[in-house]
């Protein structure tokens, strides 16, 4: 499996970066142009989805366990050299979620008072690729169902395992997700708005904290992480090593190219397709370039090379970094912020896999909804239990394929992004 997962993510890696330096060249840095994203906020009073709304639902799937587990993770297993390849991917891959989300607006279809798109839905009706549409559909269904989903809980589960048996953490998990996703998209719309912010600034307020506490070390920890991350004396297998976990993780973070953001995208109240497309730049900056970072800077400020950890999840080297800083305060305050970073992920997560589900079984879906629902409830109480290092593996493997297919995809359509830039510069 770890193989399969290294080739995969090797192909990913070429098309995700080749994609995101084309985009980056022929939409002139779109990711750059500060003015143009701030003007895409605007929206209209009575909208039913806005473009704020869908920026908060896909970051609360982007602000996940990714975010601080995979990135204590990848500094564990790849060095410190890895942060400096997610500061890269960011950037490079910025202009790929700009692409797929202006790609979810053009192809939406109406789904009773809302909207729903994504990838198989440009798939089907813009490349005319039904079968590849419904590939997408299901890796997408798996990747966040069985995959994601079932991180977050095992995440919060081993947090949670000095207070909770993982069981218990479960059960409860699945309860409190329940009682959100019943209200269907406005409900997981609302949850994610009020909930990212809050939970996005008390982070940053941390980090600001252990930065000033340690400010003498800063310039230090950010050369090392750009010299780690070009260190061409380990040019082979070394160095590769590490830009393939940064890019990874970053992926994994910011999910720029993966498609989701224009699952999101889609549900809005809009038909600015490129104003949607830029509002989601943003989403994959704050995910990378500050919350990545951040976790980054509370782990590189403490002493957390000499820690040993059997059966990773990523989650227990964060845990260190935050009782050394801040001692049994920032264990809890670590434990709140993993429950809301984890939980918005699954209740997000659980939408994606609804609208990919929604597309394969179009109108028959309402009588096989109660079932996803007893399904998802069902995974997030297995991932609590589940060995961590094989979620890791499985869902690395069909993210890489939805990458894969979705950077295909939106290259093949560009110039259909092309065209509609050109008419909203006119």
């Amino acid at each position: 499996m770890e193989y399969v997962n290294k080739v995969l993510w090797l192909i990913a890696t070429v098309f995700m970066m080749a994609s995101g330096i084309y985009f980056t060249i022929k939409l002139k840095g779109i990711q750059f142009n500060i003015k143009k994203i701030r003007e895409s906020f605007h929206h209209k009073k009575d909208s039913n989805i806005t473009p704020f709304d869908t920026l908060m639902l896909s970051t609360a799937a982007k602000v996940g366990v990714g975010s601080i587990a995979g990135i204590a993770l990848a500094i564990y297993i790849g060095g410190v050299g890895t942060i400096f390849w997610v500061w890269i991917s960011s950037i490079l891959l910025a202009p790929n979620s700009f692409v797929e989300s202006c790609l979810g607006v053009l192809y939406r279809k109406k789904d009773n008072n809302n909207y729903i798109g994504g990838p198989s839905y440009y798939m089907d009706y813009g490349l005319n690729q039904k079968n590849m549409a419904v590939v997408y559909a299901i890796l997408t269904c798996f990747a966040y169902i069985l995959g994601f989903l079932t991180i977050q809980s095992n995440t919060i589960a081993k947090s949670l395992e000095a207070y909770l048996p993982s069981l218990a953490s479960g059960i409860i998990i699945a309860i409190i997700t329940f009682l959100v996703i019943y209200k269907g998209l406005k409900g997981i719309s609302k949850f994610s708005n009020k909930l990212v912010p809050i939970m996005g600034l008390c982070y940053l307020l941390v980090t600001i904290i252990v930065s000033i506490k340690h400010f003498q070390e800063l310039p230090t920890i950010f050369m090392s992480i750009v010299k780690s991350g070009l260190n061409l004396r380990s040019a082979s297998v070394g160095f590769i090593s590490t830009i393939l976990i940064g890019i990874q993780r970053g992926v994994f973070s910011n999910e720029a190219g993966l498609g989701t953001s224009a699952i999101a995208s889609s549900t809005a109240d809009t038909n600015n397709a490129i104003g949607q497309g830029l509002v989601q730049i943003v989403g994959v900056y704050f995910t990378s370039l500050i919350v990545c970072t951040s976790t980054a800077l509370i782990i590189m400020t403490s002493d957390y090379q000499g820690q040993q950890f059997l059966n990773m999840n990523g989650i227990e080297l964060a845990q260190f970094a935050f009782r050394e800083h801040f001692g049994s305060f920032g264990n809890t305050f670590l434990i709140v912020i993993i429950v809301l970073f984890s939980f918005s992920t699954i209740v997000t997560g659980y939408y994606y896999g609804e609208s990919n589900l929604k597309y394969l079984l179009k109108e028959k879906f309402s009588n096989y909804r109660l079932i996803l629902v007893i399904l998802t409830l069902t995974l997030l109480i297995f991932g609590s239990v589940a060995s961590p290092s094989i979620l890791w593996n499985i869902v690395d493997i069909l993210v890489a394929l939805m990458a894969i297919l979705n950077v295909y995809t939106i290259f093949c359509l560009r110039e259909k992004i092309f065209f509609h830039l050109t008419l909203k510069n006119k």
